[in-house]
C-alpha cells in the first residue's frame, strides 16, 4: 500500500467520525464506534463475493437438518469465518426504518469467531445509542462508500481493469494503527500504546532472520508475540520471513490483554486464514495462553513501567514463585517487562537446527534495576551464563509515539554462531546520522528510520565488528561480585546514673522491662560513674556479680540490657557475640578474634562490587585494608549479579562551551529583547 493510498483511507474513515458522531458520543468515544464498524465492513467485503452461495448452502443444510454447519460454510465462503444472515452493509441500507434490528440479525449471523470479536468491541452496547441519535443509517452509508476498497481484493471494472487496489492485511494494520493512535490523542491518552512504529518492527525483523535467512528451510516455524497490539509486529515478521523463503510455512501465534486491539489483531487473522485459537485473550504473565508450546522466533514491545499487580497472585504465593516461568525470579512488582522476556525464554526451542530467536524492546531499568540476589539481576544472571544475549541496540529518543525514554532492542538466541560465544554485542545507534527528524511530530515521535538507516543498523550487527558504535565485550564483563563489608561493633558502657536520668533505656518486651526493673540497681551499683571501653569484660565481670546474688538471667537477656547503657565507641573493643568466646580469647590471649565470633556493627556495613575477573581477596587487600583495617568480609554472603551500563563504553567527553561564546549568546538575547520592546512601543 503506497502513503496516498493510506492517507486517503485513515482521512476518510476520521472524516466519516466527525460527520456522522460529532453530536451523539464525544470526540473520546469515537473510536468504540469506527473501529469495530470499520473491522465489521472489511469482513462484509471479503464475504460479499461468495454471499448468495453461503447462504443456499446454509438453507440446503437447514433443510438436511444438519447442526454442524460450520465446516461446509467455511468452505463456501473461502474464508474460515461466514455470515448466514441475508444481509450485507449494503442490503441494510434498503429498509432504513428497520435498520436496527437488521444491523441485530446481521451481526448475529456471524460465525462463532467474528461473534468473539464483536463481543470484544462491547458492539451491541451501543446499538441503542446509536439508534436514539439517528445516525445508523448514515453511518453505514459512509461506509458503504465507493470511493474506498477496504477489502484485499482490487475493483475491477467489466473489463477486468482495476479501478482500485486492495487494501492488504499489512495495508489494514497500517490504518488500524494510525486511527488509533489519533483516537488515543484526541482522549490525551498514550499515543499508539498498543503497537509500535512499522520501522522499528522492520528493524527487528531484519535483526532476527539476517544472520540466518540462509538456513530458513522449506519447513514450518511458529512467530510468537506475548503483547501482540493489533498484530503489526506478527504481520510484518511473516511479510519478511516470506520473502526469504516463500516455500517456508509460518504460523502466528500472540496474546494480547486489552479487548479491542485482541478483537483487531483476531480480525486480522481471520482474513488471513489463520487459525483464530492462535490469537490468545487475557493476561500473558497470569493466563498463558500457549504454555505447551514453543516458538522458533519471537517479537514483542512489553509493557515497561507498568505494575504486574493484578497478575501477581498467579506468579508468587506468599512469597515462593509458583510459576515455573519466572522460577528464576521476578522484578519489582511496579515494572513487569522482565516478566515478559522470561516468558519468551521460557518458550524457545532447544532441539531445533536454528533454535530460537527474538527481538524485545525495554527501557533502561531493564539494563540496571535490582542489585544483586535481587529479581532484575537475577534475570540478567541467567541470560549471560546461559549464554543466550547475543545484542543490545540503544536506540534513539522520541522514536515511539508514547515515549521520548531511551530503549533498547534486545536480541536473544540459544544456538549462537561460534564467533559470538560468550559475547555480548553493544551497539550505539542514538546519534543523528541513524535516525532522521519528522517533519510533524506523531505524538512523542520525533523521529524516524528509513530503509537506509536499517540497512546502517543491521550492518553493525552483522558485521560484529567493534568500532565507534559496536563494541564486543564478554558476558564476564557485565559482572560483578557483590560483598558485604563488616566492621565490629566496639561499644563503651557508660556512666549509669546519666543514662538513667536520660530516660534511654526502651527495651521492647514485658520480660526484659521486669528484669531491668529487678536490677537496674545492680547496674548502677556495678558501674558507678565509670566508663568500661571493653563491653565483653563488663558482662563477664556483671553476670558473675547477679549469679553470687542469686539473681536469674539469660545471658541474651544480661546483653540486650546492657546495650542500653552502651554507646559505639571506635576506641572500644570489639563485641563478642558470645561470652565463652570472649573468655577463651582472654584467657589464651589471642593477637585478633575470628571474625565469625564478632557482632557486626550494621550501620558501618558497607557494599563493594568487584569485577567477576578480578580477585575478591586482592580488592579488599588494596581497597578496603587500608582504610578500614578491622574490616572483614564473609565468602558465604557473596552474590554475583550483572548490569549492563551503556554510558560506561559509549560516553564521550564534551568540553563546556567557552566564556566568550555564552557571553556572546546572552548579548544577542538582550539585544533581540530590546528590539522587540521596541516596537511593541512604538507600535
Amino acid at each position: 500500500m503506497n502513503q496516498a493510498q493510506h492517507n486517503t483511507i485513515v482521512n476518510f474513515i476520521w472524516s466519516i467520525a466527525d460527520d456522522v458522531l460529532r453530536d451523539v458520543y464525544t470526540r473520546g468515544k469515537y473510536r468504540d464506534i469506527i473501529l469495530p464498524f470499520t473491522v465489521l465492513r472489511r469482513l462484509d467485503a471479503i464475504l460479499e463475493p461468495t454471499k448468495e452461495a453461503v447462504l443456499q448452502m446454509h438453507e440446503k443444510l437447514n433443510t438436511m437438518k444438519i447442526d454442524n454447519q460450520a465446516p461446509q460454510l467455511r468452505k463456501v465462503s473461502g474464508y474460515v469465518f461466514y455470515n448466514t444472515s441475508k444481509y450485507t452493509f449494503k442490503k441494510l441500507l434498503n429498509e432504513p426504518g428497520n435498520i436496527r434490528q437488521n444491523l441485530e440479525t446481521y451481526l448475529d449471523g456471524f460465525s462463532s469467531d467474528v461473534q468473539d470479536i464483536i463481543s470484544k468491541f462491547k458492539l451491541r452496547n451501543q446499538l441503542e445509542t446509536m439508534e436514539e441519535g439517528n445516525i445508523t443509517f448514515p453511518l453505514i452509508e459512509k461506509f458503504c462508500t465507493s470511493t474506498i476498497n477496504l477489502s484485499p481484493k482490487p475493483v475491477v471494472d467489466k473489463d477486468g481493469n482495476v479501478v482500485m487496489e486492495g487494501l492488504t492485511n499489512l495495508g489494514m494494520g497500517y490504518v488500524f494503527e494510525e486511527l488509533i493512535r489519533k483516537f488515543n490523542e484526541e482522549n490525551n491518552e498514550e499515543a499508539g500504546e498498543h503497537f509500535t512504529p512499522r520501522e522499528i518492527i522492520k528493524l527487528m525483523t531484519h535483526l532476527i532472520f539476517d544472520p540466518i535467512k540462509g538456513k530458513i528451510k522449506d519447513g514450518t516455524y511458529l512467530i510468537y508475540d506475548p503483547a501482540c497490539g493489533s498484530g503489526g509486529m506478527l504481520t510484518e515478521a511473516e511479510h519478511f520471513a516470506l520473502e526469504i523463503n516463500p516455500k517456508a510455512t509460518f504460523h502466528l501465534y500472540g496474546q494480547e490483554v486489552n479487548p479491542e486491539t485482541f478483537a483487531i489483531c483476531k480480525a486480522d487473522m481471520l482474513i488471513k486464514e489463520e487459525d483464530p485459537d492462535k490469537i490468545a485473550f487475557g493476561s500473558t504473565l497470569s493466563n498463558d495462553g500457549f504454555s505447551n508450546l514453543q516458538f522458533d522466533f519471537m517479537l514483542s514491545n512489553p509493557p515497561y513501567g507498568k505494575t504486574w499487580k493484578i497478575d501477581q497472585p498467579a506468579i508468587v504465593d506468599k512469597k515462593e514463585i509458583i510459576d515455573h516461568r519466572f522460577k528464576i525470579g521476578v522484578p519489582r512488582v511496579n515494572d513487569g517487562q522482565l516478566l515478559f522476556l522470561m516468558n519468551m525464554v521460557s518458550k524457545m526451542k532447544k532441539d531445533s537446527e536454528l533454535g530460537s530467536r527474538f527481538a524485545t524492546i525495554h527501557n533502561g531499568s531493564a539494563l540496571f534495576t535490582g542489585d544483586a540476589g535481587q529479581g532484575e539481576s537475577e534475570i540478567r544472571k541467567y541470560l549471560f551464563e546461559n549464554d543466550l544475549l547475543e545484542a543490545i541496540i540503544a536506540l534513539p529518543n522520541d522514536l515511539f509515539y508514547n515515549t521520548g525514554i531511551p530503549t533498547y532492542i534486545f536480541i536473544l538466541t540459544n544456538k549462537k554462531d561460534k564467533k559470538r560465544k560468550g559475547k555480548l554485542q553493544l551497539i550505539n545507534v542514538t546519534a543523528d546520522h541513524f535516525n532522521a527528524k519528522m517533519r510533524k511530530p506523531l505524538g512523542k515521535k520525533r523521529v524516524q528510520f528509513d530503509a537506509a538507516h536499517i540497512k546502517a543498523i543491521t550492518k553493525l550487527f552483522t558485521d560484529f565488528e567493534p568500532n565507534e558504535y559496536s563494541i564486543i565485550l564478554d558476558n564476564t564483563d557485565f559482572g560483578y561480585h557483590q560483598i558485604t563489608v563488616h566492621t565490629p561493633l566496639q561499644l563503651l558502657v557508660a556512666n549509669c546514673k546519666l543514662l538513667v536520668e536520660s530516660k534511654r533505656i526502651k527495651l521492647e518486651s514485658e520480660s526484659l522491662i521486669l528484669l531491668y526493673e529487678s536490677i537496674k540497681s545492680e547496674i548502677c551499683s556495678f558501674l558507678g560513674n565509670k566508663a568500661f571501653d571493653d563491653f565483653n569484660e563488663v558482662i563477664v565481670e556483671f553476670s558473675n556479680h547477679l549469679k553470687k546474688n542469686k539473681i536469674d538471667f539469660s545471658e541474651k537477656e544480661l546483653k540486650e540490657i546492657m546495650m542500653q547503657f552502651a554507646i559505639v565507641d571506635a576506641n572500644a573493643k570489639p563485641v563478642f557475640k558470645i561470652l565463652n568466646d570472649y573468655k577463651s580469647f582472654f584467657k589464651n590471649k589471642a593477637k585478633k578474634p575470628n571474625h565469625s565470633q564478632l557482632i557486626t556493627n550494621n550501620s558501618l556495613k558497607d557494599i563493594e562490587n568487584i569485577p567477576l575477573k578480578d580477585s575478591i581477596d586482592d580488592f579488599f587487600e588494596t581497597e578496603v585494608l587500608p582504610f578500614v583495617p578491622n574490616a572483614w568480609y564473609n565468602a558465604k554472603e557473596t552474590k554475583v549479579g550483572y548490569e549492563i551500563n551503556f554510558a560506561k563504553y559509549f560516553y564521550q567527553y564534551q568540553a563546556p562551551r567557552s566564556l566568550a561564546e555564552i557571553t556572546k549568546d546572552i548579548l544577542a538575547i538582550e539585544q533581540e529583547t530590546e528590539n522587540l520592546l521596541k516596537e511593541i512601543i512604538e507600535a
